[in-house]
This record gives C-alpha cells, structure tokens and sequence, in this order.
C-alpha cells in the first residue's frame, strides 16, 4: 500500500508503513472519537496540581525532555526517517536539532518570557496604584499536529503549553502516529506527572472530536480543510484556536543576488521532505536579468537529486506520503502544461527497489501564471515553478498574490532592500537569503500572515500563547480611589487640567498648572482621605 499510515479492518489500530518501501514499521491504537471527551476530562484533573510548581520547577522538565532527544537522537532519527521517508540528515537538521534548542531555550528563557511583568500607571489617573500582568494556564490544550511537521513542531508547542501550567492531549498526524509515539517516550523519560499529557489516535475526526472536546485552547497544525474546520468548532464552542493551514512559499531572487547560492536554496527549501515540509519553497520569481542562469543552474541541479528510498544515504528525495498526493501533484502540472507551462524536468518515477513508494523527481516548471491552479493551490510535492520579474514592485505584487501567506524568502545582497522588500511581503516570517533556516532560528515564532492562519506557535508569542494574561493591580488599604465619587466641580475642574497637563502643546500644559493646581491639590487630598468635596 503506498500510503504511509492506515487503519485496520476493524478501526482499532493504525499500521504504520515505510512510504517507500510498505514495510510495516509498527501499529498504535486508535482512540474512537467518543472517547475524546474522557481523555480531556482526565488530564483536567491532574492540571492543577501541575500549575501549582512554580515556573522555574516546571521548566527543569523541559531540560529533562531535551536530555531525552539528545540520548536518543539516533534512534530517533532512524525511526523518524523510515516513517517519513526522509533522509536522515534532513530528519537530524530540521526535526532532532530543532527540538533540541527550542527546549533548551523554552527551560533557559521560557520563565522569563512568562514571568509577571510590571504595567505603567501614569500619576495623573491614579497616585498610588500598581498595576502587573501575570499569564494564567488555560487549563488543557488541545495539540493536533501535522504529518510534514512531526516532531519539533508539535513538542515545542506540548513544551510551551506545559511551561504555562497546562495539561495537553495530543493528536499526532496518522501518518506520524510513531513519531507521535516517540514524542511520548521523551515526556514519559523526562518525569512528568502521569496523566498530564495525553496522545490519541485517529484520522481527521478524531481531530475535530478534539476540538469539540472540553480543552480550553487548541494548536492546530496541518491541511486547511481539516484546519477550518477545527477553527469553526472552536469558535462555536466558545474556545480560543491558533492555526497553521501551511503554504504556497515564495522566493524572490533579485538580480545582485549570489545565483549559485540562490540555486542551491531553492532546491534545499524545495525538495526538502520531498516538497512537503512546512514552508517548502514553490513559486521562485526571479529579475529577468538572471533569469536564463537562474533557470539553467536549478533544472541542473534538479537533474542531479537523486531520488528513492532514504535508507540509501546517497538519496536525496524520498517518496510522497500517498498516491492521492501524488495524483494531486501529477494533475496540477499536467493541467499547467495544457495550459501552455513547460516541465523541463522531473515527474512521476519508480526507483528500484522502491515499488510500494510514491515518488516524484524534483520538477521545474516556466511559463505558468497566476491564473493557473499550480500557481494557486499547495502543491505538496518537490514542484518549482520559476517566474522572470522586471521590477521589485511586480515581484512583490507576484508573492503576495496568494492564499497562503507562511513564510517568503528574498535573495540580494543588499540588506537594506533585502529588509524593505521583506516587510511589504505578506507572509508570516521572510528570511534573507535563507528559506527555512531551521534548527538555526528555531527560537522564533512559527505562523502564517493575518488571513492565511490565526496566531503564532514557538518562540515567546508562541509561550504567550499558551498563557492567559491577568491584570492585577494594587492600591494602599487607606487610599480612596482619585477618581470616584461622588462627582462635583472639583471632579470635573481637575479632569480638564488632567488633559491639558498631557498636551503636546507647552503652553497648554503651563495653563493647566496655573488654573488647575488648586483642583488637582483637593483631589489629591481626597484620595488620601485628607479633604471632601466641595
């Protein structure tokens, strides 16, 4: 079957195969749908208890989970790689080392980003009052992850909502249902209370029954059908969402920019889990002035990955996660070509040895346009479609024509246009001659531009996230609130020198002390039980 996951006769257990080869790599059980609600239920009350540590003592478990990465990175990587079909370098880079330094940084920095922090009162409203924010749990956060993003991802946002003082239940993707396994056995070896985190099984209904479920908060990571509708359970249900939907990555290459460097990024950020990772480049725009090279040198480059079963470490590109995503692929570029795109390279192949696999070598595509679906719906798959571009405002123009804005990537060696250029971008994270930089930046926010996602994962927005913020203030036991009642002239006079004192003008604000100073002195002696109206 080419399939990477699928469920027994009986619905009871998910098979998890290698994607190029078939082989049954090993079964977890499901967990029906109307079980879900009794899951969360039972992480509901092992939470409170967890919330009572102090940051600093739930933290220490976070170095504990990244010990655990570290002691098993091998066997991790092995296991990860069968089940994806992935290198196992591109597995140690982008899966192994990433989670290592996102828990490192969330133990190291996490209770600082989530420590209470001080809030600015200015005298003129209140004298004596104080005023902080303290970030509460939620209670249980729902995390559904996705089947190209199986292990950083979805462990830096389990790690998070942790540190906050939440309990999580975790639904992997099927198609990472051994990796979600493994996500388990890092928390198990790290000592967290039993019960506080919880992983169930299942397909997209499993999924939404999740979303229904009583969780607090969900981190939802994947398709956008299954996306949208998780965030419309949620939202009728009254309960917050953050979601990634993926995206259609741009590249824009300017004409200063280093060719041989901007060739081999496109084929990195492009081919990376066969096209499928999260952020995986698939519309290059290049300066027409470069164009010709550009194009020579990555259909080249293309021609040189080799492709089949990563066991092989001379395999570059493994298969695809499933015929239906193959054909999708396949459609999408045959209804390009018909449309009067060219495909100078790459397609459908059978590597040897590799028969249950989907595989498709890394594709280059010209002459497409934005009307094209190619050019508009993912595509999952190792497919670049390459756009020449006579202006940085059509570039721009050209990137931003899309539904899926997570990450872009400009290539020049100008920083200063680089940064410009990056800013009008409409994309959730741009990078500088870089696309997916990870494990490098792993400490920063993870999600899409307003309109192709809701909210931020990872990083301190991702931490936040995870946190509901408090107001809390103070006042001294004796002093009377500056502005209660009951109202009198008084009130109003010293309200009026009040708004003149913050004026930009000066001599408003020197008018104000001269006809307001007497009303502001009543005030004050009033809050501090001192006078009464008069």
């Amino acid at each position: 079957m080419s399939a990477t996951n699928e469920t027994s006769a009986d619905e009871e257990q998910l098979i998890a195969r290698d994607p190029a080869t078939g082989a049954i790599l090993g079964t977890v059980p499901t967990t029906p749908a109307e079980h879900i609600d009794a899951v969360v239920q039972d992480v509901a009350k092992v939470q409170p208890l967890w919330a009572l540590l102090r940051l600093q003592d739930r933290a220490r478990y976070m170095r504990r989970m990244a010990q655990s990465v570290i002691d098993d990175f091998d066997e991790l990587r092995l296991t990860l790689a069968r089940e994806q079909g992935r290198p196992g370098a591109e597995i140690a880079a982008l899966e192994l080392l990433a989670a290592i330094d996102a828990l490192k940084w969330i133990a190291e920095d996490g209770a600082e980003v989530l420590g209470s922090r001080r809030v600015g009162i200015h005298r003129s409203m209140s004298l004596l009052k104080r005023g902080r924010i303290a970030y509460e749990p939620y209670g249980v956060v729902g995390v559904i992850g996705a089947g190209s993003a199986p292990f950083a991802q979805p462990l830096g946002q389990i790690a998070g909502a942790l540190l906050a003082g939440n309990g999580v239940t975790f639904k992997p993707a099927r198609r990472a249902c051994l990796a979600g396994e493994r996500i388990a056995r890092v928390l198990a070896r790290a000592g967290l209370p039993e019960g506080l985190v919880r992983i169930v099984h299942g397909g997209a209904e499993v999924g939404v029954a999740l979303a229904q479920a009583p969780v607090d908060k969900i981190l939802f990571t994947g398709s956008p059908d299954v996306g949208r509708a998780v965030a419309r359970s949620c939202v009728s249900h009254e309960k917050e969402v953050t979601v990634e939907l993926g995206g259609k990555d741009a590249m824009l290459v300017l004409a200063d920019a280093r060719l041989p460097r901007a060739v081999a990024g496109a084929l990195w950020a492009g081919c990376a889990g066969a096209g499928q990772a999260r952020g995986a480049i698939e519309r290059v725009y290049v300066a027409r002035e470069v164009h010709e090279r550009f194009l020579a040198g990555l259909i080249g480059g293309a021609r040189t990955l080799r492709v089949g079963d990563p066991g092989d470490p001379r395999v570059q590109v493994g298969p695809l996660a499933s015929a239906r995503r193959t054909a999708h692929v396949e459609a999408l570029v045959a209804e390009a070509i018909e449309q009067g795109a060219r495909l100078h390279c790459g397609g459908p192949v059978s590597p040897p040895g590799c028969k249950a696999g989907c595989f498709y070598a890394p594709a280059v595509i010209t002459g497409t346009t934005p009307e094209m679906r190619i050019s508009r719906e993912p595509l999952d798959g190792p497919v670049l479609t390459v756009v020449p571009f006579d202006s940085v405002e059509e570039a721009i123009a050209l990137a931003n024509d899309s539904a899926y804005g997570l990450g872009a990537s400009v290539w020049t060696a100008d920083r200063y246009q680089g940064t410009r250029i990056a800013r009008e971008l409409h994309a959730g994270m741009v990078w500088l001659n870089d696309h997916l930089p990870a494990p490098t930046v792993s400490r920063g926010p993870w999600g899409a531009a307003a309109g192709s996602g809701l909210g931020r994962t990872l990083g301190a927005a991702g931490l936040r996230a995870c946190a509901q913020e408090k107001l809390i203030t103070w006042d001294p036991p004796a002093y009377r609130g500056q502005w209660w009642g009951p109202y009198d002239a008084t009130s109003t006079r010293a309200a009026q020198a009040v708004a003149k004192i913050r004026s930009g003008r000066e001599s408003d604000r020197e008018r104000a002390w001269r006809k307001g100073a007497l009303a502001l002195a009543r005030l004050g002696a009033r809050a501090l039980g001192r006078g009464l109206p008069r």
